[in-house]
């Protein structure tokens, strides 16, 4: 069912295929080689798109809190720039996930094929085979089916290297990027081996929860380690979320505020948890320390309230930034 017969390239500009075409390549499930087209999708039917990258592989967070990396089913899913799940039908979930597109729900965009919105007759019809529980309690999404959608055989290191060689042939990251997404996690490995891995650990029984009431728009400071290391239990943690020493390389960096973080869909369990003191910064993305050649799923890093502090400052003019900045880059040149 794959569009095989085409390249796609990071930057390459397709158009995401109208729902009946869509519908013709998905099973009883909902879903292509066990991946769900998911409701919050189909506003993108019909709709001109630019590839952001292939996915070859995606980090996959299993019961008990591993994430190995496997590979997709076929290996022919892509991401597109800028679409993220609204979690509109899942009783607003608020992780902001990217989308991953099967190859079989894009064509190549050109002259003849052009924006068109698909007919509501057509969306509605496709919407009633697109299921977003499986159990009252429990969601089905794309995070929650990646288990099913991606190999179960792990992916070895010569197999990993390759895909490094593919990310940067198809233009999904440059070199220099690649160089630092396969040196960086081969350092900390080796110290891990050589030295133990340092964790960031605190002393206390009852971890307390931030009070700043953040709004998106507002601009923050991260702390130091030090600080963030005295709201945490003896596991590192901060009512159960990890603080991950490695986070240390933001401190002293500053963010907008992009939104809370009420509730999520757990991708382990599928069941919607509620959180209290916690908000996602614009640009502020899951570092995957230590996986080769880096993880394409672009996630959100999670944030309490209590690991940051307000900034005020006043309206600055900033330049948007470049295609390597984020946000971040453009607040610390103005403050």
């Amino acid at each position: 069912m794959a569009n095989t017969e085409i390249e796609i390239r990071a930057g390459d500009w397709f158009v995401v295929k109208q729902p009946a075409e869509i519908a013709a390549s998905l099973d009883s499930a909902g879903t292509l080689d066990g991946l769900p087209f998911m409701p919050e999708m189909l506003e993108y039917c019909g709709r001109r798109v630019r590839v952001l990258r292939k996915a070859e592989k995606s980090c996959v967070e299993i019961p008990g809190g591993s994430y190995p990396i496997r590979e997709f089913i076929n290996i022919d899913v892509f991401l597109l720039d800028g679409l993220r799940c609204s979690g509109d039908d899942h009783d607003g979930c608020q992780r902001r996930c990217m989308f991953f597109w099967k190859s079989a729900w894009l064509t190549k965009a050109t002259e003849i094929v052009s924006e068109e919105a698909p007919a509501d007759r057509e969306r509605a019809s496709l919407r009633s085979r697109l299921k977003t529980k499986i159990s009252p309690d429990r969601y089905f999404c794309q995070s929650t089916e990646l288990v099913r959608s991606t190999v179960l055989t792990p992916i070895g290191a010569a197999r990993i290297l390759a895909k490094c060689i593919r990310d940067v042939a198809s233009g999904a990251v440059s070199v220099s990027e690649m160089f630092w997404l396969v040196t960086v996690p081969l350092y900390r490995k080796l110290r891990d081996r050589l030295v133990g891995r340092p964790f960031l650990k605190g002393d206390l029984k009852q971890t307390p929860v931030g009070d700043l009431r953040l709004q998106p728009g507002e601009i923050v400071e991260i702390k130091s380690l030090e600080e963030m290391r005295q709201t945490l239990d003896s596991r590192g943690r901060n009512r159960g979320l990890v603080c991950d020493i490695e986070l240390g390389k933001f401190s002293g960096t500053r963010y907008r505020v992009l939104s809370r973080l009420d509730q999520m869909v757990s991708e382990s369990d599928g069941r919607m948890r509620k959180l209290q003191g916690t908000v996602i910064l614009d640009g502020n993305m899951c570092m995957c320390a230590r996986v080769l050649g880096g993880c394409p799923r672009l996630e959100f890093c999670y944030w309490r309230e209590i690991w940051l502090k307000r900034v005020n400052v006043e309206p600055v003019t900033c330049s948007p930034p470049g295609p390597s900045e984020d946000q971040s880059v453009c607040l610390s040149r103005n403050n």
